[in-house]
């Protein structure tokens, strides 16, 4: 299917699938989207409840990437230890991510090489992107993942209900459930209640969040020691 980057209304880039009519980011504000959701409901507030030497993050939609380079920003600035794991069943292409404006956008120049390695390091293999962070890329379907007991964090940024609700169903949730460890936390943008009622079947405790703007709710989901 066709992809154009197109620009959202906070000024950064995302790409649109016209035959899906779906987004990889907010039309509101891809950068204020991945923050809000990602950072700000799930890697700092984990942080601050759970005293770590590393952070072991899974990303369900790796996509264009954002998600990923927004918390490698973040993590050295806190000089954090993160493994991160990136699945994606379709890759994006280099050159639709030499059109993402990301680094200019968020104003990190001198990490325009950053942004970049982490979309041409090698796939299913850690990598270091930096001395404190590696990233592994997987190329998998979602169904396909068996970890268990692995993951502190997982970013759910998988494409809406609207056009694959096979992505949300209660199967995904409990492979969602299995990979994090005890006290491990699950963030999305999504808040339609089949998807919370999915969540909670699998043995999440599930609480509504304030969205990121255009959007009135989000979920997270904690898996309780």
């Amino acid at each position: 299917m066709k992809r154009e980057i197109i620009q959202t209304s906070d000024g950064s880039s995302t790409i649109y699938i016209k035959d899906l009519d779906e987004h990889y980011h907010s039309k509101h504000g891809a950068i204020q989207e991945a923050y809000h959701v990602f950072l700000k409901s799930g890697f700092f507030p984990f942080l601050k409840n759970n005293k770590i030497e590393e952070l072991s993050i899974l990303e369900i939609g790796l996509g264009t990437g954002l998600n990923a380079f927004i918390t490698f920003i973040e993590a050295e600035n806190l000089e954090l230890k993160v493994r991160y794991d990136g699945v994606e069943a379709y890759p994006v292409s280099m050159e639709e991510v030499k059109l993402l404006n990301y680094v200019e956008e968020l104003k990190v120049l001198d990490k325009q090489s950053i942004f970049l390695q982490m979309h041409e390091s090698e796939w299913e293999t850690y990598q270091f992107i930096s001395e404190n962070f590696q990233l592994k890329k997987r190329k998998q379907f979602f169904d396909e993942i068996e970890n268990i007991n692995t993951f502190n964090l997982i970013y759910f940024d998988a494409f809406g209900a609207r056009v694959q609700p096979e992505l949300w169903e209660v199967s995904i949730f409990q492979k969602m459930y299995n990979a994090l460890k005890a006290n491990g936390v699950l963030v999305t943008y999504a808040a339609k209640g089949s998807v919370r009622r999915a969540m909670q079947e699998v043995g999440f405790e599930v609480e509504r969040l304030p969205g990121p703007p255009g959007k009135r709710e989000m979920l997270r989901a904690v898996k309780k020691g």
